[in-house]
C-alpha cells in the first residue's frame, strides 16, 4: 500500500507555471512617475533661481556691463553708481584655495586612519565626531575664529613672514596679522573638513578588500597597500570630495563676514588685513541696501552662482575622466 500511495502521490499534476505579464506594473509606473517628477523639480528649481537672479540683476548689469566683473569699485551712492566685484572674485577664490589646502590633506589622512589603522572601538567615535563637526553652524565657526583662533594664529603668521617672506603670498608690508584671508581660509577649511573627510572615507571604504589582502600577502607593507591599491581606487572620489568642499568654501558667508576686514583691492599678501568675498559682501550689505545696490548685490550673487556651476561642471568632467582611466587600467 505504501508503494501504491507513493505512485498516486507522484501522479498528481504539476502546478501551472505563473504567467509573467510583460511590461511595467502599476507600482512601477507610479514609482517611475514620482522619480521623474523629483528629477524635473530639481531642474525647475535651478532654472527658477537662475531666472530670478538674471531678472533682478539686469538693471545693475545694464549700468556696469562687463566692467562689473573687471573693476574694483563699489560705490552705490555715486552718480552714476559704480559696481565692480573683480577683487571679491579674487578673494573668494583665494579663501577657497586656502581652505582646500588646509582641509584636503587632513581629510584624506583622517579617512585613511579611520578605515585602515584605527581599531573599531576608536574608529566609530571618530566617524561620529566628524559628522558632528559638519552640523556646527557657520556662525559658531566664525565667532571661534574671530575671538580664539585669530589671536593664536598671529604667531604663525609672523613666522611665515619672517622665514618665507620671499614668497609673495607670505610677504607683508606691515607687521599686522589679523582679519586676513589666511585666517579666514583656515576657518573655512575647518568648516569644509568634515564634508570632505566623510565623503573620502566612504569612497575609500569601498576599495576591494581581496586586492588589499593580496597586496599584503605578497609582502607589501600597509602603507604600500594604501599607496598602490586604495588611493588609486579612490582617486575620483577624492577629487569629487575636494570639489564638494570647494563648492561650500566658495559660498561661505557668515564666518568670512565676521573675520575679514573688507576692502576692494587685489593683493597677494594673504597674511595682511583685508580682503573680501562675494558671499560676505552680500551678507554685510543686503539688509540695508537701496534699490540700486540691491540689484548690484543680486548681480554679485548671479556671478557666484555661475562660478559655482562652472566649478561643479569641471569637477564632474575630472571625475568622469579619472573613473574612465581607472576602469581602463
Amino acid at each position: 500500500m505504501s508503494d501504491l500511495g507513493l505512485l498516486v502521490e507522484t501522479a498528481r499534476p504539476l502546478p501551472q507555471p505563473r504567467v509573467i505579464t510583460p511590461g511595467l506594473t502599476t507600482g512601477d509606473k507610479v514609482f517611475r512617475f514620482l522619480a521623474a517628477a523629483a528629477a524635473a523639480s530639481v531642474l525647475a528649481i535651478l532654472g527658477l533661481v537662475a531666472l530670478f537672479l538674471v531678472l533682478e540683476a539686469e538693471p545693475a548689469l545694464k549700468v556696469s556691463g562687463l566692467k562689473f566683473l573687471t573693476t574694483f569699485e563699489w560705490n552705490p551712492d555715486g552718480t552714476p553708481a559704480h559696481f565692480g566685484i573683480a577683487a571679491l572674485i579674487y578673494g573668494t577664490a583665494m579663501i577657497a584655495f586656502i581652505a582646500l589646502v588646509v582641509a584636503l590633506p587632513v581629510a584624506v589622512g583622517s579617512a585613511l586612519f579611520v578605515n585602515e589603522y584605527a581599531p573599531v572601538r576608536l574608529g566609530r567615535p571618530l566617524v561620529a565626531l566628524l559628522d558632528l563637526l559638519a552640523a556646527v553652524p557657520s556662525l559658531i565657526y566664525g565667532m571661534w575664529g574671530l575671538y580664539y583662533l585669530q589671536p593664536h594664529l598671529q604667531g604663525t603668521s609672523r613666522w611665515l613672514t619672517d622665514h618665507l617672506g620671499f614668497i609673495p603670498f607670505f610677504h607683508t608690508t606691515r607687521p599686522v596679522f589679523g582679519s586676513s584671508m589666511f585666517i579666514a581660509g583656515i576657518v573655512v577649511g575647518l568648516m569644509v573638513l568634515p564634508i570632505v573627510a566623510s565623503v573620502t572615507r566612504e569612497v575609500l571604504s569601498q576599495a576591494p578588500r581581496g586586492v588589499c589582502e593580496a597586496a599584503l600577502a605578497l609582502g607589501g607593507s600597509r602603507w604600500g597597500m594604501i599607496r598602490s591599491v586604495i588611493l588609486p581606487f579612490g582617486r575620483s572620489g577624492i577629487v569629487g570630495a575636494a570639489m564638494l568642499g570647494l563648492g561650500r568654501a566658495l559660498g561661505e558667508t557668515i564666518a568670512i563676514a565676521l573675520i575679514l576686514a573688507f576692502n576692494f583691492k587685489i593683493t597677494t599678501q594673504i597674511l595682511a588685513p583685508g580682503g573680501g568675498s562675494v558671499a560676505g559682501l552680500i551678507a554685510n550689505n543686503f539688509g540695508e541696501a537701496g534699490e540700486a545696490q540691491r540689484h548690484a548685490l543680486v548681480a554679485a550673487g548671479l556671478a557666484l552662482f555661475v562660478i559655482t556651476l562652472i566649478v561643479n561642471t569641471v569637477a564632474r568632467i575630472i571625475v568622469n575622466r579619472t573613473s574612465k582611466g581607472k576602469m581602463e587600467d
